[in-house]
């Protein structure tokens, strides 16, 4: 498996490098980001699930003539076609939501990011400390039920500590303490249905801290009546961080940098994807996790569909010229992050901006528990 690792965090394809140069060459601008703004009512952000996954509903938005479709999930098979193939990503949320308390009793939330690079014999991560005030390097930090010690090594930029362990095993602590880290626009605590509702049925490989939410909507009865019809899956891997949803704040956008996140696409992976393509097929990617997989192993193999592995801050917004993209299945996203301006690039602004003030008008559901779009 070839490793590659981004020279620059801001990386694209070299034609999108040239039609980005010809665009500023002849004056024009990239996208703004209140260009995208939109209102939404507080109600129609989702707080749970829709009672079976493949209830939520569909909207559907033809690039060409802009045309918008409403339909559910359920029927997503009427808008695939024999030789089209899914790439789906199979990253499974970590329980990385662990509470811990200092000698003084004050408390502590962490979220459990990523290992990193430590003493040998020592287990050193990454994390999200909530307040990070009280989480300083030199201090310890413990579980109420005193199975885990931590110290804090290092801090960092918004809330991002680095901790050694020195007392416990954090994978079983993790399993039996941690919690589900429902994003902060879910205002309740997680319940039992979260632990099956907020992983994708065909979740494999332990490793984000926020599932691909587009992937949600899929049952086993689903995906196995879609290969009936002859619509093939590809599965990769992208383990999304929490970086994926930090808001854009630069007013350029092209300013903001991405977190690195471990993306992985297989040699049999690669393979399906071109062979649909090649029977006529389209790729059409589940989520914008995987388009950024599916990009960036297309970067490190000079714009060919192509295995690849490696940490990736890939970042993608007008303009982009997609390489292994023909067709998108997403969720409603949030003003000014990375994942609406990567949807931008993809479906156009004009008709982003009317299928978001369709979708709040017809009442759909926003964000990670909501309904979805299907960009063709």
């Amino acid at each position: 498996m070839k490793a590659w690792s981004p020279s620059v965090p801001n990386c694209r394809s070299s034609s999108a490098c040239a039609a980005l140069s010809r665009e500023l060459a002849t004056g024009g601008s990239i996208l703004s980001l209140k260009d995208l703004d939109y209102t939404l009512p507080d109600e129609l952000i989702a707080q749970h699930p829709a009672a079976r996954r493949e209830d939520a509903r569909l909207l559907v938005l033809e690039r060409a003539t802009g045309l918008l479709h409403d339909t559910t999930v359920a029927c997503i098979g009427d808008w695939l076609r024999p030789h089209d193939v899914l790439a789906l990503n199979e990253t499974r949320v970590r329980p990385a939501r662990l509470f811990v308390q200092r000698p003084t009793g004050g408390k502590v939330e962490l979220l459990f990011v990523r290992p990193e690079a430590g003493e040998s014999g020592t287990e050193t991560w990454r994390v999200l400390a909530k307040p990070a005030k009280h989480a300083s390097p030199g201090s310890t930090l413990t579980t109420p039920s005193g199975s885990l010690t931590l110290e804090v090594m290092a801090a960092g930029e918004q809330g991002e500590r680095v901790v050694r362990v020195t007392h416990g095993d954090l994978h079983a602590v993790l399993a039996a303490e941690g919690g589900i880290p429902l994003p902060p626009y879910i205002r309740r605590a997680p319940d039992a249905s979260d632990v099956t509702r907020y992983q994708t049925v065909f979740a494999r490989v332990e490793g984000a801290v926020a599932s691909p939410t587009a992937g949600l909507h899929f049952t086993e009865a689903l995906l196995a009546q879609l290969a009936v019809k002859g619509v093939d899956q590809a599965r990769l891997l992208l383990h999304v961080g929490p970086g994926t949803f930090r808001p854009v704040t630069a007013e350029d956008p092209t300013e903001h940098r991405m977190d690195e996140e471990w993306f992985e696409l297989t040699f049999e992976a690669a393979a399906r994807l071109r062979a649909a393509r090649a029977a006529g097929g389209r790729i059409v990617v589940v989520g914008t996790t995987a388009v950024r997989a599916l990009e960036s192993a297309c970067d490190a193999n000079a714009g060919a569909i192509a295995a690849a592995s490696g940490w990736t801050a890939k970042f993608i917004h007008p303009p982009y010229e997609f390489q292994a993209v023909d067709a998108l299945l997403t969720n409603f996203h949030l003003p000014r992050t990375t994942l609406l301006l990567l949807v931008a690039a993809l479906a156009g602004e004009a008709n982003l901006k009317a299928a978001y003030a369709h979708a709040v008008r017809e009442r759909y559901r926003f964000y990670s528990y909501g309904d979805a779009m299907l960009v063709v």
